[in-house]
Formats: structure tokens, sequence, C-alpha cells
């Protein structure tokens, strides 16, 4: 049975609108997990545009489910993430132009580094994880740099459940997106690795994802904030959770 990642990013891009207090993404973990979500996801971006420090401190305090603090390669944020020492980091590309992640880490280009990283984070006791283009080479690199999971982005599949502006989705291209992430799996679990996935899932899409065996978790953050707008975060959470089990 595959676990619930609820990210909280969202909640906090929300407060970070008003600069202001509320809504406060550390009650929203609160409320995620008594919704039942098996794991609490965040990203401190190095320009803190929605968690901030002091987030990432009371999420560490507080959560008692799975932390999951997904990270880029920098600096700053590898040397925050050690000192915290979260469940999991999650290795992400970071573009501060962005609206959200756009794509998977090409650990291939940056081998070494994502090699120095992993070693640190390990060394702190964290669970590493890649998250990766439902890629071949790129999970094979993301195995031989360190990682123990990776994290496979869904996002071809998503926008190709949505289908172009102005017309319906196209099959063809659905089928084909899954038959990426179903290959991206097994290639996954073969290569002793841990699957997770994530990105774009949404309450009308998850099915097809959520019936491959082998998955271990799914992340999943702004379909359930989404929806938790109008029925409340514990309860989106836990439809979310009953549609992934």
């Amino acid at each position: 049975m595959a676990g619930l990642g609820v990210n909280i990013d969202h909640v906090a891009t929300v407060r970070q609108a008003r600069m202001t207090v509320e809504p406060d993404p550390v009650w929203a973990a609160a409320e995620a997990q008594l919704g039942g979500a098996d794991c609490i996801t965040f990203h401190l971006r190095k320009d803190r545009r929605h968690i901030c420090d002091r987030d990432a401190k009371l999420l560490k305090q507080t959560v008692t489910c799975k932390l999951n603090m997904e990270m880029s390669l920098d600096p700053e944020i590898v040397e925050i993430a050690v000192a915290l020492a979260p469940t999991q980091a999650t290795l992400v590309p970071e573009n501060r132009r962005e609206i959200t992640t756009e794509g998977g880490l090409d650990v291939v280009a940056h081998a070494d580094r994502v090699t120095e990283v992993s070693r640190a984070l390990r060394d702190a006791g964290v669970i590493v994880s890649a998250f990766i283009d439902p890629v071949g080479e790129q999970i094979l690199a993301a195995r031989d740099a360190g990682c123990e999971a990776i994290e496979i982005h869904t996002g071809a599949y998503a926008n190709a459940s949505l289908g172009p502006p102005g017309a319906n989705p196209d099959p063809r291209k659905i089928d084909t997106t899954i038959a990426e992430i179903r290959t991206a799996l097994q290639d996954g679990i073969d290569a002793g690795l841990i699957v997770h996935a994530g990105h774009g899932l949404t309450y009308t899409n998850i099915a097809p994802v959520a019936s491959m065996e082998g998955f271990r978790e799914f992340n999943i953050g702004h379909s359930i904030i989404a929806r938790a707008i109008f029925t409340g975060l514990r309860r989106a959470v836990a439809k979310m959770k009953h549609l992934v089990a």
C-alpha cells in the first residue's frame, strides 16, 4: 500500500501573498496528519518564496510522521538540511523564475555534486531521494550518486491528462506518458531504489498511477490544498488517501 505525502508549500504561498502570519503551514501539517497523511513535504527554496526557516524548524519539532524536505544543491540549503535532519531530503532542480518545479533534476549532469550532497545528508542520518524524470539513465545515475530513493516526475502525464487549452486530452499521449512512468517504476525497483511519484497529480488523474504496484509514496500538494479551500484540509487529505491506498 502506497503512502500519501502532502506538500504544504501552497499554504505558505497564501500567507506570503500578504506577508502576514496566516495561514500557518505548521498548522496545515497538523491538519494533514489528522487527515491521514503519511508524510509532510515542504520545499525550502533559496529565495524563501513560501516556506521560511522558521517553518522548517517548527515542522521538524512538531511533525510526527515522515518529514520530507525538498531542496536544491545550493550550499546554504544543504547546510540547513544537514543541521535540520528531516527524515528524508528530496533533491530537486530550482529556478527562481519558475512557478513550481518544472522538471526533474539532471543527476547525470550534476553527478559529482549530487554524490557530495548525498554523502553529507546520509552522514546526518537523512534518507536521500532525487526528483527525476522517468528516464533510465537518470535513475541509474541517482543510484550511483548514493540516493536511496527516487521520486518520478509525473508532470508530463499530468499535462497530457489535461490536454492543450481548448481541446480534449489526447489518449495516445496519456498512454505514452503512463507507459514511461510504469517503465521508470520498474527500472527503479530493479536498481534497488525506493520509488515515489509526484507532480501535477490530482483527484481526477491519480487512478492510473496509483494502480501501479511498487510505488511507495505519492507526493501531492496543489490539488489537495485547492480542494481544502472548500472542504477543509483534513477531509481533502482523507479523500486523496483513499484514492492512493
